[in-house]
C-alpha cells in the first residue's frame, strides 16, 4: 500500500477544527484578559496621576484668595497660560478656562467635591474629546476647582493595543488552522491507508498489506490488520480450493454416472412398456422403479449443466425474442393451458431464448408444483427493460429461507421428499445471470410467491462477476420446481 494522501473527511476537519477552537478560545482570553488589565492599569494611572496634579493646583489656587471677580479671571488665565484647563464653580455657576474643554460637572462629582473629598468623572464615550474631570474644594473658601485632563492620546494608545491584539489573535487561529490540519493529516494517515486497504481486501485483492512503522498504536494495529489479512487469504484460499473439489467432484460424478444412467433409462423404458403384463405388486415396483430412474436422470441432467454453467462452457446464442409467445409456446408445450393464465405486452428483447425458456419453465413449474395448481404468469415492459412475473397463491416461503433460496442443493423443508434435488435455483441463476437478467422472488406466508426475471430489452451486457448478496425479503433468483 502506498503512502499516498488521505483524502478530505470528516475527522479530519473534525479535528482542525478541535484545534483551531482550542487555540482560537486560549488565544482569545490571554488576549481579552491582557487588554483588560493593562486598559484598567492605564486608566488608573492616569487617575492617579490628574489626582496628584489636581491637589497642587489646589494649593496654588488657594493664593488668589479671596476670589473676587478679577481674581477668578486672572486664576482662569493663568491656568490656560500654563497649558491646563479647569473650571471654578461656585454659589454662582461654573467658569471655564476654555470652553472647548468645558464638560459638564454631573451631580454626583459636585456633591462629592462639596463635601470636602478630591473626586474625578470620565466624559460619556461617545463624547469627543474624551475627558478626564478631577475636582476639589480650593482651601478656605467655598469656590471648587476642576482640573480637566484630555485622554485621546492614551485612549489612542489603547485601541493600537486592542488592534494589535486582534491581529495577534487572528493571525494566531490562522497558523493554528495551518499546524492543525497538517497534524490531522498525519495523525489519520495510517486510518486512510487502512481504509483503502480494507476496500482493496473487500474487493477480492486478498493480498494487500500494511506498512508496520515505529512502535506505535497504528503500527500495533497495521500489524493485527496484516495477521486478520493472511488468515483470511488463507482461509478463502481453503474455501476456493475445496470449491475447486467439489465442482470436480461434481462433473466428475456425472460424467461417470451418464453412461450407466443412460443404460438405465433404456431399461426402464423398455420395462414401462410391459408394465400392463406385469402381476399387481410387480406392477408397482416397476412403476417405482421407472420413475426413480427418471428421477436419477434429471439429477444426472442438472449436474452436468451446472458443472458446465460452472467451467464457462455454455455460449449465448442471442436473437430477438418475444417473451410472450415463448411463455405461449411453453405452456402449450407442457400441458399447462389449464392451470397457468398468460398475459402481458407484447414486447421483443434481444437474449438466448434456449436458456430463457430454461429459466422460465422453472419458474412456472414450480408455481405450479408449490402453489396450488394454478399460476400466472405477465409480461411487461418497465423502462428499457422486459420483466416476467410469475405469481403463485400457495403457502409462501418464510422469510428466514429466502436469503439462501438459491443456493445448490438447498430446500426449504429438507424433510420433504420430492422430485426435485435442490439444484433448479441454481441453474436457474446462472441462467438467468448469463442473458443479463436479474430474478427476485418475494414471498407472504399464507399469501403466495411471486418471481420476477428482469431482462435488458437491448441484450445482455459484457460478462460480469455474478451478485452473490440478497435482501432481507427479496433474493436474487430463478425459480426451478426442484427448490422447494
Amino acid at each position: 500500500m502506498g503512502a499516498d494522501r488521505v483524502p478530505p473527511g470528516r475527522l479530519r476537519r473534525r479535528l482542525t477544527v478541535a484545534f483551531v477552537l482550542v487555540a482560537a478560545v486560549s488565544a482569545g482570553v490571554l488576549a481579552a484578559g491582557s487588554y483588560v488589565l493593562l486598559r484598567q492599569a492605564r486608566l488608573d494611572a492616569s487617575v492617579q496621576q490628574a489626582a496628584a496634579d489636581a491637589r497642587y493646583q489646589l494649593v496654588l489656587a488657594g493664593q488668589f484668595r479671596p476670589l473676587t471677580d478679577q481674581r477668578r479671571a486672572e486664576l482662569l488665565r493663568s491656568f490656560e497660560t500654563s497649558g491646563r484647563h479647569v473650571l471654578l464653580a461656585d454659589r454662582d455657576g461654573v467658569s471655564a478656562s476654555n470652553t472647548a474643554f468645558a464638560p459638564p460637572l454631573g451631580p454626583a462629582l459636585r456633591a462629592s467635591v462639596a463635601s470636602g473629598q478630591l473626586a474625578y468623572e470620565r466624559s460619556a464615550p461617545a463624547a469627543r474629546p474624551r475627558l478626564l474631570v478631577v475636582g476639589g474644594r480650593i482651601p478656605a473658601a467655598d469656590t471648587e476647582l476642576y482640573v480637566v485632563t484630555v485622554e485621546e492620546d492614551l485612549l489612542a494608545d489603547l485601541d493600537q493595543l486592542r488592534t494589535a491584539l486582534l491581529a495577534g489573535w487572528a493571525l494566531v487561529v490562522l497558523v493554528a488552522a495551518g499546524i492543525g490540519h497538517a497534524l490531522a493529516r498525519r495523525t489519520l494517515e495510517p486510518v486512510g491507508r487502512a481504509s483503502r486497504a480494507a476496500r482493496a481486501v473487500a474487493e477480492g485483492l486478498l493480498a494487500t498489506r500494511l506498512p508496520v512503522r515505529g512502535r506505535d498504536e497504528f503500527s500495533d494495529w497495521a500489524a493485527s490488520f496484516n495477521e486478520m489479512a493472511e488468515a483470511l487469504e488463507a482461509k478463502i484460499e481453503a474455501l476456493s480450493r475445496a470449491q475447486a473439489r467439489e465442482r470436480r467432484f461434481t462433473a466428475d460424478v456425472a460424467h461417470e454416472l451418464r453412461t450407466p444412467v443412460t443404460a438405465l433409462v433404456a431399461a426402464a423404458s423398455l420395462l414401462r412398456e410391459h408394465t400392463d403384463q406385469l402381476p399387481g405388486d410387480a406392477r408397482r415396483a416397476a412403476e417405482l422403479l421407472v420413475a426413480d430412474v427418471v428421477r436419477l436422470r434429471r439429477l444426472v441432467e442438472d449436474l452436468m449443466e451446472i458443472s458446465r454453467l460452472d467451467a464457462g462452457q455454455e455460449p449465448l446464442a442471442v436473437r430477438t425474442v418475444d417473451p410472450l409467445a415463448l411463455l405461449h409456446a411453453l405452456v402449450g408445450a407442457r400441458g399447462w393451458h389449464d392451470r397457468v393464465a398468460v398475459d402481458g405486452v407484447a414486447a421483443t428483447l434481444r437474449t438466448d431464448p434456449r436458456r430463457l425458456e430454461r429459466v422460465l419453465a422453472n419458474l412456472v413449474g414450480n408455481a405450479i408444483e408449490h402453489g396450488g395448481g394454478e399460476a400466472r404468469a405477465t409480461v411487461d415492459r418497465v423502462g428499457p427493460d422486459v420483466t416476467v412475473d410469475v405469481v403463485d397463491h400457495g403457502p409462501g416461503i418464510p422469510a428466514e429461507h429466502l436469503p439462501r433460496l438459491f443456493d445448490r442443493f438447498y430446500k426449504v423443508d429438507p424433510a420433504r421428499s420430492g422430485r426435485g434435488s435442490g439444484l433448479g435455483l441454481a441453474i436457474a441463476r446462472e441462467n438467468a445471470r448469463l442473458i443479463g437478467g436479474r430474478l427476485t422472488v418475494r414471498s407472504e406466508p399464507g399469501l403466495g410467491t411471486r418471481f420476477r426475471l428482469t431482462l435488458p430489452a437491448a441484450g445482455p451486457p459484457p460478462p460480469r462477476p455474478a451478485p452473490n448478496g440478497t435482501a432481507a425479503n427479496e433474493a436474487p433468483a430463478t425459480a426451478p420446481e426442484e427448490a422447494r
